[in-house]
């Protein structure tokens, strides 16, 4: 317990005996964080706009004006629940109508003035969990071939390829995420080692009066996780303002044409992970600065 505050003790008088350059370091980690966590906020949130549409109707059929009662029958009999199928509802050409106002407010007096309902009737069907693509697709082409039925959309393509553009922002982000820390960490090897030359000699009369290793490298590799805490630390900070400073006037009119539920800040736990992941970036540069004066 002593080796440790010692070690902290020495570790906050040389950071602040060389601050200029503890700044640059601090500074680089906390932009390597920042450009990770804004890449996680990012992806947190179009995980949960995935997750929205996937609970949305997945598959729309859409009926022709001049559909009969019995071609609406087969329609609701191809449509009925089993493997694929969950539910369905049926949304005349009034309620697809009223929702276009709703949705496009701008536009209601546009469709008002309309001889007649441009918007066909349709039935939104949920999709089983699990259900696979080849499936849903044999039901569309099914479905196509009923008559009564003007068209088929199938929403889970476009949850693919949202599924598909997730996993590559997060890819991207990690790899650049990757990068910086590591020049994060040379940065903060290199600040580390101009304090180990700067306090050269105390170090040697340390070592040959036997002081021990805890004694003698403690201080630096505490310095180096008190550098990369402090980066995650701003990090974190210059994520929550910006998030903070773009949520009203940007973020949530996104949410709300994109229909989601809100937008979200990074998890808890994930912030915590970023303030950890900082301070390890930090001690393993100072062991690496250590390491490498001591041969």
């Amino acid at each position: 317990m002593a080796a440790l505050r010692y070690a902290v003790e020495e570790a906050v008088a040389s950071l602040w005996r060389g601050r200029r350059s503890a700044v640059l370091s601090i500074g680089t980690i906390a932009v390597a964080l920042f450009v990770l966590g804004a890449f996680l906020v990012l992806t947190v949130n179009l995980e949960r706009l995935a997750a929205d549409w996937s609970q949305a109707a997945e598959l729309s059929v859409f009926l022709a004006d001049e559909v009969g009662a019995d071609q609406q029958r087969a329609i609701e009999e191809a449509l009925a629940t089993g493997p694929v199928v969950a539910s369905r509802a049926f949304v005349s050409q009034s309620d697809a109508l009223a929702r276009f106002k709703q949705m496009f407010s701008d536009l209601a007096a546009s469709a008002d003035a309309l001889d007649a309902n441009p918007l066909p009737a349709s039935y939104e069907v949920r999709l089983q969990p699990g259900v696979t693509g080849e499936a849903v697709e044999e039901l569309a082409s099914r479905l196509r071939q009923v008559p009564g039925v003007a068209d088929v959309r199938y929403d889970r393509q476009w949850l693919d390829r949202l599924l598909a553009a997730v996993a590559l922002i997060r890819r991207i982000g990690f790899a650049l995420g990757a990068l910086l820390t590591v020049a994060a960490g040379l940065t903060v090897g290199n600040v580390v080692r101009l304090a180990l030359h700067a306090r050269r000699d105390e170090i040697v009369i340390m070592q040959l009066v036997g002081a021990p290793t805890a004694y003698v490298r403690g201080p630096f590799i505490v310095e180096g996780v008190l550098q990369g805490g402090l980066g995650a630390l701003v990090a974190l900070l210059a994520l929550g303002v910006a998030f903070w400073a773009t949520q009203a006037p940007y973020l949530v009119p996104l949410a709300a044409a994109l229909n989601m539920t809100a937008v979200a800040f990074l998890p808890f736990i994930t912030a915590i992970y970023l303030m950890l992941g900082g301070m390890l970036v930090g001690c393993l540069g100072g062991i690496l600065a250590t390491r490498s004066e001591s041969r």
